[in-house]
């Protein structure tokens, strides 16, 4: 089966030659040399890819450069649950740091256990996206940290009020004081902290960047095999490309259960526009194999499943009788198509994405 998969796609820009060769060993030998020499990613027409690589340092905005005392102090506030109306909430409570920063649950429960609609995903990754959120309604880390305070699901408070709700607490005034050289506790002081300990969560170099480094003995046949189905025949990189195995744009998989009760429309929501209609962010997939559920809606509970749903081309949902009122009809992306993968070669991949 190995065998047949190389010839079919061919290794280097040609067919494989020398039959004798062992499959694992001809695979291995292709993937021994520099990445810009790896077998052609199989893509679309009009899709452009970013090559695989490890992940570069992060970029800081001009305004809101790092510190020590900075991340520390955004910690603090990650942690807090003043910042929401209960005093019971805070964002560690959906992006728990002994569950990568994600929460292992569907979706998250807030304000009132109040169920959110859309997965929580882990923030470890946070600094390499843009725009931020499933629908891209924030551009910024910065504008995303206070948009969960505001959230009458999430924590029902606003930004203001728990700004003056920690201005009365000496230490805090204290440690705004050290960070930014006054002591006002302002919303916006609040946003650049958060978002600087989320960028401090970026993952240090992994296996997978070891192996782009060099290190090719770091994956097993099967893993390098799914290395090689995710950039040709399952066609992964149409989407999960570049150092973060993400374009950072928005694509519709069926799963907008437009009519019903638990419609999302993703995008649409933030936009207006008909054709971001069902569309949703494309995540990353590095540390993918911690932060299970999967999806916008945390509808698929492993990486098994996701595996399955795109073996058989995603969802296709037909429009509901009477169903207009809900909203311009989702049309599923043309990337998403049946990929024939064989079992065998699920595992692989599946294999291949828990080293990321």
């Amino acid at each position: 089966m190995l065998f047949g998969l190389l010839c079919a796609v061919g290794l280097g820009g040609g067919a494989l030659s020398g039959a004798g060769a062992p499959p694992a060993d001809s695979l291995r030998q292709a993937y021994s040399r520099p990445v810009s020499e790896w077998p052609a990613a199989t893509v679309d027409a009009g899709v452009v890819v970013q090559e695989m690589a490890a992940l570069p340092p992060l970029t800081h905005p001009a305004d809101n450069p790092p510190s020590p005392a900075k991340v520390a102090l955004g910690r603090r506030l990650f942690e807090e649950p003043r910042l929401s109306r209960s005093g019971q909430i805070a964002c560690a409570s959906c992006h728990e740091r002994d569950l990568a920063f994600a929460d292992g649950r569907r979706v998250s429960f807030g304000h009132d256990r109040q169920p959110g609609r859309r997965n929580a995903p882990s923030v470890v990754m946070s600094g390499y996206a843009q725009p931020l959120f499933w629908d891209g309604r924030a551009a910024t880390l910065e504008d995303q940290a206070l948009l969960p305070i505001a959230d009458p699901k999430e924590m029902a408070f606003t930004a203001a009020d728990a700004a003056t709700r920690l201005r009365a607490d000496a230490g805090y005034r204290a440690q705004f004081a050290a960070v930014f050289g006054d002591a006002r506790v302002e919303p916006r002081q609040l946003a650049q902290a958060i978002a600087a300990f989320e960028r401090s969560l970026a993952p240090a170099p992994g296996h997978f960047d070891r192996f782009l480094a060099g290190r090719r003995d770091l994956l097993d046949d099967q893993q390098l095999l799914g290395l090689h189905l995710f950039r040709t025949k399952a066609r992964c990189m149409n989407c999960h490309n570049g150092p973060a195995l993400t374009d950072n744009g928005f694509h519709n998989l069926g799963l907008h259960l437009h009519g019903r009760a638990r419609q999302d429309l993703g995008r649409f929501e933030a936009t207006g526009d008909p054709a971001d209609s069902g569309r949703f962010r494309t995540p990353s997939l590095r540390g993918a194999a911690r932060t299970a559920p999967y999806m916008h809606n945390g509808s698929m509970r492993s990486l098994e499943a996701v595996l399955v749903f795109y073996n058989v081309g995603g969802g296709r949902p037909r429009p509901r009788p009477g169903s207009e009122a809900a909203g311009p009809f989702p049309a599923v992306d043309p990337l998403m198509q049946p990929l024939d993968l064989s079992p065998d070669e699920q595992r692989a991949l599946q294999a291949f994405l828990q080293v990321l």
